[in-house]
């Protein structure tokens, strides 16, 4: 048995954390207290910093987390301004936001995933994973091509959602990390198109081999029938970013 089907199947068989090792706070730019869950196993470890997508919060994580440590990172998942609630765990940012009657857009939530990258910053000196679902997937690229703190991005379901106020094709036109994008059948042609001026070589792609997928990072959760093989995939890209 290869070493990288041993890791897959150690990494099926980790059930989620009933709570995240602890729980931080640190402050947007404009001041928001920012919640997130910080899973650490060792200070010498990479980080990946973990976005949810839309009405969720930083459980979406709840299961996936565990499972990256696993690969050898520690990880921070962020709740956002923008979003609500997932397995039982709610936004405390985006509550925060509301009762502050701060604008919680989509764009808006682009402070505080970079003041999540502040916070990871006094952690570590390494370079950083950002890893986004659905909208924040296309912030994390928008975010990652410039950022130098970043050195890849892990985009699930990214799209042109800011549109018109922002377009995200030209922006990401001069990409040159490398970024993993995982897609459903669907939204795979849209993300190509908006991918489409960024060099092949740094792009891994994922669509679903047999059904029509999920949107977002739940494409990684045991519930989802493509599990195994978005999870494979994802495997060789992190194998590949260590060489």
């Amino acid at each position: 048995m290869s070493f990288m089907r041993y890791l897959f199947i150690v990494l099926l068989t980790i059930t989620a954390m009933s709570e995240a090792q602890q729980t931080v706070t640190f402050p947007s730019s404009d001041g928001l207290p920012v919640t997130a869950d910080l899973y650490m196993q060792d200070k010498s470890m990479p980080y990946i910093i973990l976005y949810h997508q839309a009405n969720f919060s930083r459980g979406e994580y709840k299961e996936t987390a565990p499972k990256l440590m696993k690969l050898g990172y520690n990880c921070l998942a962020v709740d956002l301004r923008s979003g609500k609630e997932v397995n039982y765990i709610r936004n405390e940012t985006a509550e925060r936001a509301r009762e502050k009657n701060l604008p919680t857009e989509y764009l808006d939530a682009e402070k505080d995933m970079l003041s999540a990258i502040e916070y990871v910053k006094k952690l570590t000196k390494d370079k950083i994973i950002l890893f986004g679902s659905s909208y924040s997937a296309s912030l994390a690229l928008k975010i990652g091509r410039t950022n130098p703190a970043v050195s890849a991005v892990v985009a699930f379901s990214p799209g042109e959602y800011f549109q018109p106020h922002l377009t995200l094709k030209p922006v990401l036109a001069k990409f040159d990390k490398p970024v993993f994008i995982a897609a459903t059948k669907s939204e795979y042609p849209y993300a190509k198109e908006m991918m489409s001026e960024v060099s092949g070589n740094f792009i891994t792609w994922w669509t679903p081999a047999k059904g029509s997928g999920i949107h977002g990072s739940r494409a990684l959760w045991q519930s989802s029938q493509e599990n195994e093989d978005c999870w494979m995939s994802l495997l060789m890209f992190f194998k590949n970013l260590k060489k």
